[in-house]
């Protein structure tokens, strides 16, 4: 039987409330997704960080933190608050650069943290400064988004990824969780 990456009794998350309003809601289930997938991504040396899931494909825990960084920025920088700020990674000549520059270097999984948990705090605060769920901003693939629909976007994208992030986890060091 494989090893349990924690005892669940031991499990930092917190479930989000059973009866909340949505705001408190949608932000329980987030942070729930949000520290799940850097606690499935703890206690790694930046070789198992690094290390690819199945040649040829580029997907790695240190890939996915770099992703997730460009996920955060683009849904709350770029398109709700309309800033100009280019993606840390991905280019548009190669969407996958966050996955292909996640080399085994301590530094690059020390700043790949950083500036994820900087986009997240930014979501944070914009979240929070928010008048309302309706918010909208803009995207150019969709048009006109609510706060909400990012809110629920980014839900689903952390729960989808952090399914990788078991399989990685796994693949590495046999943890399960």
């Amino acid at each position: 039987m494989p090893d349990m990456f924690l005892d669940p009794t031991l499990d930092p998350t917190v479930d989000p409330p059973p009866r909340a309003d949505e705001r408190s809601t949608l932000l329980a289930f987030l942070h729930r997704q949000r520290a799940t997938f850097e606690l499935r991504c703890s206690g790694l040396d930046a070789a198992a960080m690094a290390r690819r899931a199945i040649e040829p494909s580029p997907l790695s825990l240190l890939g996915l933190v770099r992703h997730l960084a460009d996920v955060e920025r683009g849904w709350f920088r770029q398109r709700m608050a309309r800033q100009d700020a280019p993606a840390h990674y991905r280019t548009e000549g190669n969407h996958d650069a966050a996955f292909d520059g996640a080399v085994p270097v301590p530094t690059v999984v020390a700043d790949a943290w950083q500036v994820w948990r900087s986009e997240v705090a930014f979501a944070e605060q914009y979240i929070a400064a928010a008048p309302s769920l309706d918010l909208t901003g803009e995207d150019p693939r969709r048009g006109t988004i609510s706060l909400r629909w990012v809110l629920i976007h980014l839900i689903e994208e952390y729960a989808r990824h952090n399914g990788h992030v078991d399989l990685l986890r796994e693949r590495i060091d046999g943890a399960v969780g």
